[in-house]
């Protein structure tokens, strides 16, 4: 009898070895080998109250398709008026002064509690991953 072509039958001729790390890779995000480091910070100091994915608030705004945009427009999220009020459009640098002390750049009233992220290098990694095409 004959065996039916199956992912089972796949992975018995193929072999865990080969299929086991292609449906891995095959499953995850698109990100080059440079952006795990800023991958970490965001998980690490924003993934609580961000998301990346278009649509998807939390506490905070999606951060989807951020670059580029004015500072508090994302729709469906409503921001201080302080933030609205910058004038600011979100790049490198916007995003290097404001994550590296959100309270003071857009104080009285910003919604984003966070204080800031101090270490130069965790600041580079994640602009660099925010900014990135993906």
């Amino acid at each position: 009898m004959m065996e039916r072509n199956s992912w089972g039958a796949r992975a018995r001729k193929v072999g865990g070895a080969v299929l086991l790390p292609a449906l891995v890779a095959w499953t995850q995000p698109a990100f080059s080998a440079g952006d795990a480091p800023g991958a970490a910070v965001f998980s690490a100091e924003c993934g609580e109250c961000h998301s990346l994915k278009e649509g998807r608030n939390k506490k905070g705004p999606t951060l989807f398709g951020t670059l580029g945009r004015k500072a508090g427009t994302q729709p469906g999220f409503e921001f201080s008026e302080e933030l609205r009020r910058t004038g600011w459009t979100w790049n490198q640098e916007t995003l290097r002064s404001y994550l590296s002390q959100p309270t003071k750049k857009a104080n009285p009233g910003t919604k984003m509690k966070y204080e800031g992220l101090a270490d130069p290098k965790s600041l580079e990694a994640l602009i660099a991953y925010l900014t990135a095409p993906k």
